[in-house]
């Protein structure tokens, strides 16, 4: 069950689902999801009870293509037109994106507000949204997606009264045109991209002193905050309702290996994310592009997992992070039923998998021992011996590895350090290039971590 958003006059909602026979995807490269009717039902539901609506009617609908005028073909609009005015809905939401004359003709004809999942995403990060950042980011992707929503003297929506749909930017008045719209676009773009570069900065510094970055990934819901509270007392919100949380949180992970490690949390993924949104949150999902290690979150004890990851695949294809390495870790096995049977299936399609309970805490020991095995293989042991009269490439081994011990020889500074690969290789560079007296080797070779940083 979802949390409850407490508000006094709950939007009554309609949900419509249309199912097309001969109508073709936009985007037929992306992976096909066979996820059910009724899934695609209690999804929107939840996003419907995420953003304070109540859902009072729904209806399923099948037809060969969509209805230009209304998306929808007339002969079942005159039945919603009835359903409307009997169980006097307030705001009418379709599954799918309609385009911007469909959702204006729908509103003269029906006379009540409606708009699409897209719509009902971005009018939830709206309510979600905290820091500066994620607030900007927000109203950015709002006014992307309202902007050829003008109709007239203004949007459409403005005239159908607050709530669903009109957060944030959507309580803008008619006489907002275009062109404000259009400049307020370019000014967000550009206090993003002002905060884009600060976040730059931090993380090349984090790069330049060698910090293994560990990103987490998920479907909205599936407890990458939980995890990352348990993992690092982030004290991040936690709550059982589609986007809790949106703003991206790095803290230190401890695990005394030896290496650094910085774990991020990033804003929940879900099936037909709005390219808006993933646009808007480019910078906040660039912690996910520039992450060593991805933890994909998965929810095993929701019976659409498979459903979810493949939606997770999918935004990481769209922000080029398909090819990152990754480990999935399937949480809340305290809640599943018959959980020897399903964790013996899941093994089998998901091999190197980790099992846990963020809520509770158990797995961690196999989590811990899992990321410090993929650790291994990006970091080793060396030994370096720089000559006194070159000792200036001291600075350069502080720079880029983590120094574990240091002695003063008779004819030289000696060095074990644990450097990543990248690292090791900038290092090797700048001993071709000018240090020729410098010397390195690896140290030691050990299957175990524990041994080998």
């Amino acid at each position: 069950m979802f949390f409850d958003i407490t508000q006094d006059n709950k939007e009554r909602a309609f949900i419509i689902f249309v199912r097309f026979k001969d109508y073709k995807h936009k985007d037929e490269s992306l992976p096909v999801q066979k996820q059910t009717i009724e899934e695609n039902i209690e999804e929107l539901k939840n996003l419907a009870l995420s953003a304070g609506a109540e859902v009072i009617s729904k209806i399923v609908h099948n037809q060969d293509k969509p209805n230009s005028k209304y998306y929808i073909s007339t002969g079942k609009l005159e039945e919603i037109e009835q359903i409307i005015i009997d169980d006097e809905i307030d705001i009418l939401i379709f599954d799918d994106e309609i385009t911007p004359s469909q959702q204006g003709n729908l509103q003269e004809k029906l006379k009540i507000k409606v708009i699409d999942r897209t719509a009902l995403i971005l009018d939830i990060f709206a309510q979600r949204a905290q820091s500066k950042e994620g607030k900007l980011q927000v109203e950015l992707a709002q006014l992307n997606y309202m902007l050829p929503r003008l109709r007239g003297k203004g949007l459409v929506l403005s005239r159908l009264g607050g709530g669903i749909g009109t957060r944030g930017p959507g309580e803008t008045k008619l006489e907002v045109d275009r062109r404000k719209i259009r400049e307020r676009i370019n000014f967000l773009e550009k206090k993003i991209t002002q905060i884009a570069v600060q976040r730059q900065v931090q993380r090349k510094l984090r790069e330049e002193t060698g910090v293994f970055k560990i990103s987490l990934v998920g479907y909205t819901n599936s407890g990458k905050s939980t995890l990352l509270n348990a993992l690092t007392d982030a004290n991040v919100l936690e709550k059982d309702m589609l986007f809790s949380t949106l703003d991206s949180t790095t803290r230190k992970l401890d695990m005394d290996i030896g290496v650094e490690i910085s774990l991020s949390d990033t804003v929940g993924f879900i099936e037909k994310l709005p390219h808006q949104l993933i646009a808007a949150f480019k910078s906040t999902l660039e912690e996910v592009i520039k992450a060593d290690l991805l933890l994909i979150i998965v929810d095993i004890n929701n019976p659409n997992y498979e459903n979810h990851i493949l939606s997770v695949k999918k935004v990481l294809n769209e922000i080029e992070a398909k090819d990152k390495e990754i480990l999935f870790v399937f949480n809340k096995i305290d809640m599943i039923k018959n959980k020897n049977v399903l964790l013996k299936s899941v093994r089998l399609i998901y091999k190197d998998a980790v099992f846990i309970s963020a809520k509770n805490k158990s797995g961690f020991d196999s989590l811990f021992s899992k990321i410090k095995e993929i650790i291994s293989f990006n970091y080793a042991k060396f030994l370096i011996n720089i000559p006194y009269d070159e000792s200036n490439f001291e600075s350069q081994v502080y720079r880029n590895c983590k120094v574990i011990e240091k002695k003063y020889l008779e004819d030289r500074i000696s060095i074990i350090a644990s450097c990543d690969q990248k690292s090791i290789m900038k290092i090797s560079s700048m001993i071709s290039e000018g240090n020729k007296n410098v010397k390195i080797q690896k140290y030691k070779i050990k299957n175990n971590i524990n041994n080998q940083i």
